[in-house]
Protein backbone atom coordinates (compact mmCIF):
# COMPACT_ATOMS: atom_id res chain seq x y z
CA UNK A 1 0.00 0.00 0.00
CA UNK A 2 1.39 3.81 -0.89
CA UNK A 3 2.14 5.65 1.83
CA UNK A 4 0.32 9.45 1.91
CA UNK A 5 2.79 12.09 3.37
CA UNK A 6 0.34 13.60 6.25
CA UNK A 7 1.70 16.98 5.61
CA UNK A 8 1.27 16.40 1.57
CA UNK A 9 -2.34 15.35 2.25
CA UNK A 10 -3.37 17.92 4.39
CA UNK A 11 -1.74 20.87 1.93
CA UNK A 12 -3.43 19.23 -0.87
CA UNK A 13 -6.94 19.20 1.05
CA UNK A 14 -6.68 22.65 2.04
CA UNK A 15 -5.45 23.80 -1.93
CA UNK A 16 -8.69 21.86 -3.28
CA UNK A 17 -11.33 23.94 -0.71
CA UNK A 18 -9.43 27.11 -1.40
CA UNK A 19 -9.96 26.90 -4.92
CA UNK A 20 -13.73 25.55 -4.54
CA UNK A 21 -13.94 28.47 -2.29
CA UNK A 22 -12.35 31.11 -5.24
CA UNK A 23 -14.17 29.84 -8.05
CA UNK A 24 -17.68 30.12 -6.18
CA UNK A 25 -16.81 33.37 -5.41
CA UNK A 26 -15.83 34.52 -8.62
CA UNK A 27 -19.55 32.80 -9.62
CA UNK A 28 -21.00 34.86 -7.14
CA UNK A 29 -20.04 38.19 -8.23
CA UNK A 30 -19.94 37.49 -12.06
CA UNK A 31 -23.28 36.69 -12.21
CA UNK A 32 -24.93 39.89 -11.15
CA UNK A 33 -23.65 41.58 -13.62
CA UNK A 34 -25.64 39.99 -16.65
CA UNK A 35 -28.52 39.84 -14.27
CA UNK A 36 -28.63 43.31 -13.56
CA UNK A 37 -28.33 43.79 -17.98
CA UNK A 38 -31.34 41.42 -17.90
CA UNK A 39 -33.63 42.97 -15.30
CA UNK A 40 -32.87 46.49 -14.82
CA UNK A 41 -31.82 48.61 -12.22
CA UNK A 42 -34.99 48.26 -10.21
CA UNK A 43 -35.10 44.37 -10.75
CA UNK A 44 -31.66 44.56 -9.53
CA UNK A 45 -32.85 46.55 -6.51
CA UNK A 46 -34.96 44.18 -6.12
CA UNK A 47 -33.02 40.94 -5.47
CA UNK A 48 -30.32 42.91 -3.48
CA UNK A 49 -32.83 43.83 -0.93
CA UNK A 50 -33.31 40.22 -0.33
CA UNK A 51 -29.72 38.82 -0.76
CA UNK A 52 -28.20 39.26 2.77
CA UNK A 53 -30.53 36.89 4.06
CA UNK A 54 -29.69 34.32 1.86
CA UNK A 55 -26.14 35.22 2.41
CA UNK A 56 -26.47 34.06 5.71
CA UNK A 57 -27.22 30.90 4.87
CA UNK A 58 -24.56 30.75 2.69
CA UNK A 59 -21.71 31.13 5.18
CA UNK A 60 -23.67 28.89 7.93
CA UNK A 61 -23.25 26.05 5.89
CA UNK A 62 -19.85 26.51 4.16
CA UNK A 63 -17.29 28.22 6.51
CA UNK A 64 -18.89 28.45 10.86
CA UNK A 65 -20.56 25.31 11.61
CA UNK A 66 -18.71 22.76 8.83
CA UNK A 67 -15.48 24.14 10.34
CA UNK A 68 -16.24 23.28 13.48
CA UNK A 69 -18.03 20.05 13.14
CA UNK A 70 -14.53 18.79 10.91
CA UNK A 71 -12.74 19.78 13.60
CA UNK A 72 -14.40 18.45 16.85
CA UNK A 73 -14.47 14.68 14.08
CA UNK A 74 -11.31 14.64 13.98
CA UNK A 75 -10.29 15.30 17.14
CA UNK A 76 -12.56 12.25 17.73
CA UNK A 77 -10.97 9.92 15.09
CA UNK A 78 -7.68 10.54 16.38
CA UNK A 79 -9.17 9.08 19.78
CA UNK A 80 -10.17 6.39 17.92
CA UNK A 81 -13.60 6.72 19.46
CA UNK A 82 -15.75 5.83 16.46
CA UNK A 83 -19.19 6.22 18.96
CA UNK A 84 -18.48 9.52 19.81
CA UNK A 85 -17.44 10.66 16.50
CA UNK A 86 -21.09 9.30 15.45
CA UNK A 87 -22.71 10.90 18.04
CA UNK A 88 -21.40 13.99 17.10
CA UNK A 89 -23.16 13.77 13.81
CA UNK A 90 -26.10 13.42 14.93
CA UNK A 91 -26.28 15.87 17.70
CA UNK A 92 -24.76 18.49 15.43
CA UNK A 93 -27.58 17.64 12.95
CA UNK A 94 -30.35 17.98 15.59
CA UNK A 95 -28.66 21.55 16.52
CA UNK A 96 -28.67 22.73 13.16
CA UNK A 97 -31.67 21.53 12.51
CA UNK A 98 -33.52 23.11 15.46
CA UNK A 99 -31.34 26.30 14.21
CA UNK A 100 -32.21 26.19 10.76
CA UNK A 101 -36.20 25.88 12.10
CA UNK A 102 -35.74 28.61 14.30
CA UNK A 103 -34.07 30.80 10.97
CA UNK A 104 -36.80 29.51 9.12
CA UNK A 105 -40.20 30.39 10.90
CA UNK A 106 -38.39 34.32 11.76
CA UNK A 107 -38.44 34.31 7.85
CA UNK A 108 -40.86 33.02 6.66
CA UNK A 109 -43.28 34.67 9.44
CA UNK A 110 -42.01 37.46 9.89
CA UNK A 111 -41.66 38.36 6.27
CA UNK A 112 -44.66 40.91 6.08
CA UNK A 113 -43.25 42.70 8.83
CA UNK A 114 -39.02 42.74 7.26
CA UNK A 115 -40.59 44.13 4.35
CA UNK A 116 -42.74 46.52 5.97
CA UNK A 117 -39.51 47.75 7.57
CA UNK A 118 -37.99 48.04 4.29
CA UNK A 119 -40.83 50.20 3.60
CA UNK A 120 -42.17 47.98 0.37
CA UNK A 121 -44.34 45.35 1.12
CA UNK A 122 -44.09 43.23 -2.04
CA UNK A 123 -41.00 41.77 -0.63
CA UNK A 124 -42.36 39.34 1.65
CA UNK A 125 -43.26 37.22 -1.25
CA UNK A 126 -39.46 36.92 -2.15
CA UNK A 127 -38.27 36.65 1.92
CA UNK A 128 -40.57 33.75 2.06
CA UNK A 129 -38.69 31.61 -0.78
CA UNK A 130 -35.26 32.57 0.85
CA UNK A 131 -36.12 31.46 4.01
CA UNK A 132 -36.25 27.23 2.53
CA UNK A 133 -32.99 27.40 2.30
CA UNK A 134 -32.82 27.21 6.18
CA UNK A 135 -34.44 24.23 5.99
CA UNK A 136 -31.49 22.55 3.80
CA UNK A 137 -28.40 23.74 5.08
CA UNK A 138 -28.25 21.64 8.50
CA UNK A 139 -27.82 18.50 6.07
CA UNK A 140 -25.11 20.42 3.88
CA UNK A 141 -23.15 21.55 6.84
CA UNK A 142 -22.69 18.55 8.69
CA UNK A 143 -21.97 16.33 5.64
CA UNK A 144 -19.31 18.93 4.78
CA UNK A 145 -17.83 19.03 8.43
CA UNK A 146 -18.01 15.04 8.31
CA UNK A 147 -15.60 14.96 5.06
CA UNK A 148 -13.49 17.99 6.00
CA UNK A 149 -13.18 16.04 9.43
CA UNK A 150 -11.70 12.99 7.71
CA UNK A 151 -9.87 15.15 5.16
CA UNK A 152 -11.33 14.43 1.66
CA UNK A 153 -11.84 17.84 0.78
CA UNK A 154 -13.31 16.75 -2.78
CA UNK A 155 -17.03 16.38 -1.61
CA UNK A 156 -17.05 19.48 0.12
CA UNK A 157 -15.66 21.09 -2.89
CA UNK A 158 -17.40 19.48 -5.30
CA UNK A 159 -20.95 20.58 -3.41
CA UNK A 160 -19.89 24.30 -3.31
CA UNK A 161 -18.76 24.29 -6.95
CA UNK A 162 -22.03 22.58 -8.05
CA UNK A 163 -24.26 24.79 -5.70
CA UNK A 164 -23.14 28.36 -6.85
CA UNK A 165 -23.37 26.91 -10.75
CA UNK A 166 -26.68 26.14 -10.72
CA UNK A 167 -27.58 28.90 -8.93
CA UNK A 168 -26.50 31.05 -11.03
CA UNK A 169 -27.97 29.00 -13.68
CA UNK A 170 -31.51 29.24 -12.29
CA UNK A 171 -31.16 32.70 -11.47
CA UNK A 172 -29.99 34.12 -15.42
CA UNK A 173 -32.51 31.29 -17.22
CA UNK A 174 -35.50 32.27 -14.64
CA UNK A 175 -35.03 35.74 -14.84
CA UNK A 176 -34.38 36.03 -18.85
CA UNK A 177 -37.32 33.83 -19.11
CA UNK A 178 -39.48 36.09 -16.95
CA UNK A 179 -38.38 38.96 -18.02
CA UNK A 180 -39.66 37.98 -22.13
CA UNK A 181 -42.80 37.39 -20.69
CA UNK A 182 -43.45 40.25 -19.37
CA UNK A 183 -44.10 39.56 -15.52
CA UNK A 184 -43.88 41.92 -12.73
CA UNK A 185 -39.95 42.74 -11.79
CA UNK A 186 -40.94 41.16 -8.23
CA UNK A 187 -41.88 37.76 -9.74
CA UNK A 188 -38.76 37.76 -11.52
CA UNK A 189 -36.81 38.33 -8.22
CA UNK A 190 -39.04 35.71 -6.50
CA UNK A 191 -37.77 33.24 -9.75
CA UNK A 192 -34.36 34.57 -9.15
CA UNK A 193 -34.27 33.65 -5.57
CA UNK A 194 -35.83 30.21 -6.52
CA UNK A 195 -32.02 29.59 -7.62
CA UNK A 196 -30.99 29.47 -3.94
CA UNK A 197 -33.04 26.82 -3.12
CA UNK A 198 -32.20 25.04 -6.37
CA UNK A 199 -28.65 25.19 -5.82
CA UNK A 200 -28.88 24.19 -2.20
CA UNK A 201 -30.98 21.10 -3.08
CA UNK A 202 -28.24 19.66 -5.69
CA UNK A 203 -25.61 20.70 -3.12
CA UNK A 204 -27.01 18.05 -0.47
CA UNK A 205 -27.75 15.65 -3.26
CA UNK A 206 -24.18 15.69 -4.39
CA UNK A 207 -22.97 15.29 -0.27
CA UNK A 208 -25.62 12.31 -0.30
CA UNK A 209 -24.34 10.81 -3.25
CA UNK A 210 -20.86 10.21 -1.94
CA UNK A 211 -22.55 8.47 1.17
CA UNK A 212 -24.43 6.33 -0.88
CA UNK A 213 -21.67 5.04 -3.59
CA UNK A 214 -19.16 4.88 -0.44
CA UNK A 215 -21.73 3.15 1.61
CA UNK A 216 -20.70 5.10 4.44
CA UNK A 217 -24.14 6.36 6.05
CA UNK A 218 -23.69 2.99 8.07
CA UNK A 219 -20.85 4.71 9.84
CA UNK A 220 -22.43 8.09 10.75
CA UNK A 221 -25.45 6.09 12.60
CA UNK A 222 -25.15 6.20 16.24
CA UNK A 223 -25.87 3.44 19.11
CA UNK A 224 -29.06 4.20 20.36
CA UNK A 225 -27.65 3.14 24.10
CA UNK A 226 -24.63 5.33 23.48
CA UNK A 227 -27.58 8.68 23.22
CA UNK A 228 -28.73 7.96 26.33
CA UNK A 229 -25.24 8.10 28.28
CA UNK A 230 -23.97 11.32 27.22
CA UNK A 231 -25.15 13.96 28.39
CA UNK A 232 -21.56 15.65 29.11
CA UNK A 233 -20.58 15.11 25.42
CA UNK A 234 -23.62 16.91 24.00
CA UNK A 235 -23.63 20.00 26.32
CA UNK A 236 -19.80 20.48 24.82
CA UNK A 237 -21.17 19.58 21.08
CA UNK A 238 -24.14 22.39 21.68
CA UNK A 239 -21.38 24.70 23.90
CA UNK A 240 -18.88 24.10 20.91
CA UNK A 241 -21.03 24.90 17.90
CA UNK A 242 -22.86 27.54 19.70
CA UNK A 243 -19.34 29.65 20.43
CA UNK A 244 -16.75 28.64 18.11
CA UNK A 245 -19.73 27.90 15.21
CA UNK A 246 -21.35 31.15 15.48
CA UNK A 247 -18.35 33.33 16.06
CA UNK A 248 -16.19 32.00 12.74
CA UNK A 249 -19.86 32.55 11.06
CA UNK A 250 -20.32 36.05 12.31
CA UNK A 251 -16.67 36.71 11.40
CA UNK A 252 -17.47 36.01 7.52
CA UNK A 253 -20.69 37.75 7.16
CA UNK A 254 -19.04 41.45 7.06
CA UNK A 255 -20.39 42.67 3.80
CA UNK A 256 -23.65 40.94 4.84
CA UNK A 257 -24.09 42.55 7.61
CA UNK A 258 -23.38 46.13 5.35
CA UNK A 259 -25.98 45.12 2.40
CA UNK A 260 -28.48 44.15 5.57
CA UNK A 261 -28.19 47.35 7.10
CA UNK A 262 -29.21 49.24 3.28
CA UNK A 263 -31.76 46.57 2.79
CA UNK A 264 -32.92 47.74 5.95
CA UNK A 265 -32.86 51.35 5.74
CA UNK A 266 -31.53 52.63 2.66
CA UNK A 267 -34.71 52.86 0.01
CA UNK A 268 -36.69 53.95 2.80
CA UNK A 269 -34.37 57.08 4.39
CA UNK A 270 -34.76 57.73 0.07
CA UNK A 271 -38.46 57.79 0.18
CA UNK A 272 -38.75 59.60 3.64
CA UNK A 273 -36.44 62.43 2.31
CA UNK A 274 -38.70 63.08 -0.80
CA UNK A 275 -37.90 60.76 -3.21
CA UNK A 276 -40.35 59.02 -5.17
CA UNK A 277 -40.72 55.68 -5.20
CA UNK A 278 -39.37 54.56 -8.43
CA UNK A 279 -36.82 56.75 -8.40
CA UNK A 280 -35.26 55.44 -5.17
CA UNK A 281 -35.66 51.90 -6.40
CA UNK A 282 -33.44 52.58 -9.20
CA UNK A 283 -30.94 55.13 -6.88
CA UNK A 284 -31.12 51.92 -4.81
CA UNK A 285 -30.35 49.58 -7.40
CA UNK A 286 -27.45 51.91 -9.34
CA UNK A 287 -25.95 51.38 -5.88
CA UNK A 288 -26.04 48.08 -5.44
CA UNK A 289 -24.09 47.75 -8.72
CA UNK A 290 -20.96 48.08 -6.38
CA UNK A 291 -21.20 44.78 -5.04
CA UNK A 292 -19.79 42.71 -7.90
CA UNK A 293 -17.02 45.52 -7.91
CA UNK A 294 -16.43 45.03 -4.48
CA UNK A 295 -16.79 40.89 -4.52
CA UNK A 296 -14.00 40.66 -7.20
CA UNK A 297 -12.04 43.10 -5.98
CA UNK A 298 -11.67 41.96 -2.44
CA UNK A 299 -11.23 38.01 -3.94
CA UNK A 300 -7.90 39.24 -5.46
CA UNK A 301 -6.76 41.31 -2.95
CA UNK A 302 -7.72 39.05 0.21
CA UNK A 303 -7.14 35.52 -1.37
CA UNK A 304 -3.52 35.82 -1.74
CA UNK A 305 -2.73 37.45 1.67
CA UNK A 306 -5.35 34.57 3.03
CA UNK A 307 -3.38 32.00 2.18
CA UNK A 308 -0.37 32.83 4.47
CA UNK A 309 -2.99 32.89 7.67
CA UNK A 310 -2.47 28.51 8.00
CA UNK A 311 0.67 28.97 9.03
CA UNK A 312 -0.05 31.04 11.45
CA UNK A 313 -1.48 30.31 15.27
CA UNK A 314 -0.48 30.59 18.87
CA UNK A 315 1.97 27.82 19.27
CA UNK A 316 3.90 29.60 16.54
CA UNK A 317 3.74 33.05 18.91
CA UNK A 318 5.82 31.36 21.39
CA UNK A 319 7.77 29.30 19.63
CA UNK A 320 8.87 31.10 16.54
CA UNK A 321 8.03 34.98 17.04
CA UNK A 322 10.45 36.10 14.29
CA UNK A 323 8.51 33.53 11.74
CA UNK A 324 4.95 34.74 13.05
CA UNK A 325 6.04 38.31 12.92
CA UNK A 326 7.12 37.87 9.18
CA UNK A 327 4.00 35.76 8.27
CA UNK A 328 1.85 38.15 9.45
CA UNK A 329 3.49 41.56 8.49
CA UNK A 330 3.77 40.07 4.54
CA UNK A 331 0.32 38.78 5.01
CA UNK A 332 -0.71 42.63 5.84
CA UNK A 333 1.32 44.22 3.16
CA UNK A 334 0.31 41.78 0.35
CA UNK A 335 -3.32 43.09 1.50
CA UNK A 336 -2.56 46.44 1.38
CA UNK A 337 -0.92 46.66 -1.91
CA UNK A 338 -3.24 44.81 -3.92
CA UNK A 339 -6.20 46.41 -2.04
CA UNK A 340 -4.90 50.18 -2.75
CA UNK A 341 -4.04 48.65 -6.19
CA UNK A 342 -7.72 47.55 -6.76
CA UNK A 343 -9.49 50.78 -4.99
CA UNK A 344 -7.19 52.97 -6.68
CA UNK A 345 -7.47 51.76 -10.02
CA UNK A 346 -11.11 50.93 -9.80
CA UNK A 347 -11.97 54.58 -8.59
CA UNK A 348 -9.93 55.82 -11.63
CA UNK A 349 -11.65 53.93 -14.34
CA UNK A 350 -15.19 53.50 -12.64
CA UNK A 351 -16.72 55.91 -15.18
CA UNK A 352 -16.01 53.61 -18.62
CA UNK A 353 -15.96 50.27 -16.49
CA UNK A 354 -19.64 51.29 -15.21
CA UNK A 355 -20.83 51.71 -18.72
CA UNK A 356 -19.23 48.44 -19.81
CA UNK A 357 -20.57 46.46 -17.47
CA UNK A 358 -23.83 48.18 -16.88
CA UNK A 359 -25.06 49.86 -19.87
CA UNK A 360 -24.28 53.43 -18.58
CA UNK A 361 -22.57 55.37 -16.03
CA UNK A 362 -25.34 56.52 -13.89
CA UNK A 363 -24.37 56.97 -10.42
CA UNK A 364 -20.32 56.57 -11.09
CA UNK A 365 -19.61 58.83 -8.36
CA UNK A 366 -20.61 57.09 -5.63
CA UNK A 367 -19.25 53.42 -7.18
CA UNK A 368 -16.32 55.56 -7.13
CA UNK A 369 -16.32 56.12 -3.51
CA UNK A 370 -17.35 52.11 -3.06
CA UNK A 371 -14.62 51.17 -4.49
CA UNK A 372 -12.47 51.99 -1.63
CA UNK A 373 -14.30 49.83 0.41
CA UNK A 374 -12.21 46.80 -1.50
CA UNK A 375 -9.33 48.10 0.67
CA UNK A 376 -11.16 48.24 3.99
CA UNK A 377 -12.25 44.36 3.49
CA UNK A 378 -9.41 43.26 2.79
CA UNK A 379 -7.55 44.42 5.42
CA UNK A 380 -10.03 43.25 8.21
CA UNK A 381 -10.41 39.48 6.39
CA UNK A 382 -6.94 39.69 7.06
CA UNK A 383 -6.55 40.59 10.54
CA UNK A 384 -9.89 39.12 11.32
CA UNK A 385 -8.13 35.79 10.29
CA UNK A 386 -4.73 36.22 11.69
CA UNK A 387 -6.91 36.99 15.07
CA UNK A 388 -8.44 33.67 14.73
CA UNK A 389 -4.84 32.24 13.90
CA UNK A 390 -3.84 33.41 17.02
CA UNK A 391 -7.01 32.05 19.24
CA UNK A 392 -9.03 35.26 19.12
CA UNK A 393 -12.25 34.01 18.17
CA UNK A 394 -15.02 35.99 20.27
CA UNK A 395 -13.48 39.58 19.93
CA UNK A 396 -13.32 39.67 15.83
CA UNK A 397 -16.98 38.01 16.08
CA UNK A 398 -17.92 41.10 17.79
CA UNK A 399 -16.73 43.71 15.65
CA UNK A 400 -17.91 42.47 12.65
CA UNK A 401 -20.93 42.08 14.00
CA UNK A 402 -20.85 46.00 15.46
CA UNK A 403 -20.82 46.68 11.66
CA UNK A 404 -24.30 46.78 11.08
CA UNK A 405 -25.83 48.46 14.21
CA UNK A 406 -22.83 51.39 13.48
CA UNK A 407 -23.38 51.21 9.59
CA UNK A 408 -27.57 51.80 10.28
CA UNK A 409 -26.99 54.51 12.38
CA UNK A 410 -24.84 55.97 10.16
CA UNK A 411 -26.90 55.81 7.02
CA UNK A 412 -29.68 57.51 9.61
CA UNK A 413 -27.14 60.54 9.63
CA UNK A 414 -25.61 60.65 5.83
CA UNK A 415 -28.57 59.39 3.80
CA UNK A 416 -30.95 62.23 4.20
CA UNK A 417 -28.19 64.99 3.40
CA UNK A 418 -25.93 63.39 0.70
CA UNK A 419 -28.58 60.39 -0.56
CA UNK A 420 -26.55 57.21 -1.55
CA UNK A 421 -23.45 58.93 -1.55
CA UNK A 422 -24.30 59.13 2.17
CA UNK A 423 -24.78 55.57 1.95
CA UNK A 424 -21.03 54.97 0.40
CA UNK A 425 -19.55 57.35 3.32
CA UNK A 426 -21.49 55.50 5.98
CA UNK A 427 -19.84 52.35 4.45
CA UNK A 428 -16.48 53.35 4.20
CA UNK A 429 -17.05 55.40 8.25
CA UNK A 430 -18.10 51.79 9.84
CA UNK A 431 -15.43 49.94 8.04
CA UNK A 432 -12.73 52.18 9.17
CA UNK A 433 -14.40 52.21 12.79
CA UNK A 434 -13.91 48.33 12.95
CA UNK A 435 -10.56 47.85 11.51
CA UNK A 436 -9.58 50.42 14.29
CA UNK A 437 -10.95 48.28 17.21
CA UNK A 438 -9.45 45.12 15.26
CA UNK A 439 -5.65 46.96 15.64
CA UNK A 440 -6.14 47.88 18.59
CA UNK A 441 -7.44 44.38 20.14
CA UNK A 442 -4.61 42.64 17.75
CA UNK A 443 -1.89 45.12 19.60
CA UNK A 444 -3.30 43.65 23.08
CA UNK A 445 -2.04 39.81 22.41
CA UNK A 446 0.57 40.60 20.15
CA UNK A 447 3.35 42.98 19.83
CA UNK A 448 3.89 43.22 16.36
CA UNK A 449 3.96 46.63 14.45
CA UNK A 450 1.64 46.06 11.30
CA UNK A 451 2.92 49.00 8.96
CA UNK A 452 6.16 50.48 7.99
CA UNK A 453 5.99 54.00 7.12
CA UNK A 454 8.36 53.31 4.31
CA UNK A 455 5.37 50.56 2.62
CA UNK A 456 2.40 52.84 3.24
CA UNK A 457 4.69 56.04 1.57
CA UNK A 458 5.64 53.11 -1.56
CA UNK A 459 1.91 52.02 -2.44
CA UNK A 460 0.46 55.41 -1.86
CA UNK A 461 3.00 57.21 -4.84
CA UNK A 462 2.37 53.48 -6.70
CA UNK A 463 -1.18 54.29 -6.59
CA UNK A 464 -0.97 58.50 -7.11
CA UNK A 465 0.87 57.64 -10.04
CA UNK A 466 -1.33 55.08 -11.20
CA UNK A 467 -4.27 57.45 -10.70
CA UNK A 468 -2.17 60.50 -12.86
CA UNK A 469 -1.40 57.95 -15.83
CA UNK A 470 -5.06 56.46 -16.01
CA UNK A 471 -6.74 59.57 -16.15
CA UNK A 472 -4.43 60.55 -18.87
CA UNK A 473 -4.83 57.30 -20.77
CA UNK A 474 -8.89 57.89 -20.32
CA UNK A 475 -9.20 61.07 -21.60
CA UNK A 476 -7.27 60.17 -24.66
CA UNK A 477 -8.75 57.39 -25.23
CA UNK A 478 -12.05 59.43 -24.97
CA UNK A 479 -10.91 61.97 -27.44
CA UNK A 480 -9.82 59.19 -29.90
CA UNK A 481 -12.48 57.12 -29.98
CA UNK A 482 -15.59 59.36 -29.90
CA UNK A 483 -15.62 60.28 -33.45
CA UNK A 484 -16.40 56.21 -34.01
CA UNK A 485 -19.58 56.35 -31.55
CA UNK A 486 -18.43 52.87 -29.84
CA UNK A 487 -20.58 53.76 -26.75
CA UNK A 488 -20.68 50.49 -24.33
CA UNK A 489 -17.63 48.94 -26.48
CA UNK A 490 -15.78 51.98 -26.53
CA UNK A 491 -15.92 51.97 -22.78
CA UNK A 492 -14.97 48.19 -22.82
CA UNK A 493 -11.88 49.24 -24.83
CA UNK A 494 -10.62 51.96 -22.33
CA UNK A 495 -11.51 49.98 -19.59
CA UNK A 496 -9.61 47.00 -20.16
CA UNK A 497 -7.30 48.57 -21.54
CA UNK A 498 -6.97 50.95 -18.93
CA UNK A 499 -6.75 47.93 -15.84
CA UNK A 500 -3.39 46.43 -18.23
CA UNK A 501 -1.72 49.54 -18.40
CA UNK A 502 -2.38 51.03 -14.90
CA UNK A 503 -1.92 47.21 -13.02
CA UNK A 504 1.63 47.09 -14.93
CA UNK A 505 2.85 50.68 -14.03
CA UNK A 506 1.29 50.17 -10.27
CA UNK A 507 3.33 46.37 -10.34
CA UNK A 508 6.79 47.99 -11.97
CA UNK A 509 6.86 50.83 -9.03
CA UNK A 510 5.83 48.36 -6.24
CA UNK A 511 8.58 46.23 -7.07
CA UNK A 512 11.12 48.27 -8.33
CA UNK A 513 10.49 50.56 -4.40
CA UNK A 514 11.56 47.29 -2.95
CA UNK A 515 8.09 46.53 -1.13
CA UNK A 516 8.44 42.91 -1.02
CA UNK A 517 12.30 40.67 -0.75
CA UNK A 518 12.85 37.96 -3.25
CA UNK A 519 11.34 35.03 -1.43
CA UNK A 520 8.01 36.84 -0.88
CA UNK A 521 7.68 37.36 -4.70
CA UNK A 522 8.42 34.28 -5.20
CA UNK A 523 5.13 33.12 -3.07
CA UNK A 524 3.04 34.96 -6.03
CA UNK A 525 1.44 33.15 -9.26
CA UNK A 526 4.28 33.95 -11.99
CA UNK A 527 6.93 35.42 -9.07
CA UNK A 528 10.03 33.89 -10.93
CA UNK A 529 9.16 36.42 -13.75
CA UNK A 530 8.46 39.15 -11.39
CA UNK A 531 11.70 38.80 -9.94
CA UNK A 532 13.54 39.87 -12.91
CA UNK A 533 11.15 43.38 -12.60
CA UNK A 534 13.41 43.96 -9.09
CA UNK A 535 16.71 45.98 -9.47
CA UNK A 536 19.93 44.23 -9.63
CA UNK A 537 21.11 44.82 -6.20
CA UNK A 538 17.83 43.80 -4.95
CA UNK A 539 18.14 40.25 -6.40
CA UNK A 540 20.34 37.60 -4.41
Amino acid sequence: MKNINPSKAVFKGAFILALSALITKILSAFYRIPFQNIVGDIGFYIYQQVYPFYGVAVVLSTTGFPVVISKLYAELLEKGDQEKSRLLLFLSFIYLQIFGLLCFIVLYFGASQLSLWMKDPHLAVIIRVVSIVFLTFPFVSVLRGYYQGKGDMVPTALSQVAEQTIRVVTILFLSWILMEKGVSLYLVGGGAMFGSITGSLVSGLILFMFLWIRKEWKLMEPNKGNLKTSALQVKRIFKALTFQGLTICVSGMLMIFIQMADSLNLYSLLVSNGTPGDMAKSLKGIFDRGQPLIQLGTIAASSMSLTLVPLISRERLASKPEFLQHKIQLALKVSIVIGVGASAGLWAIIRPANTMLFENDYGSDVLGMLSFVILFTSLIATIVAILQGLGSFALPALAVAAIFPVKYVLNMIFVPMLGTMGAALSTLLSLGIIIILLIIHFKKIAAIPLFHLRLIGTVFFAALAMVLFLKGWLFLAEHLLEPLGLSRFGAAIQSLSAVFSGGILFTLIIIRGRTFLEEELALFPFGSKLIHFMARKDRR
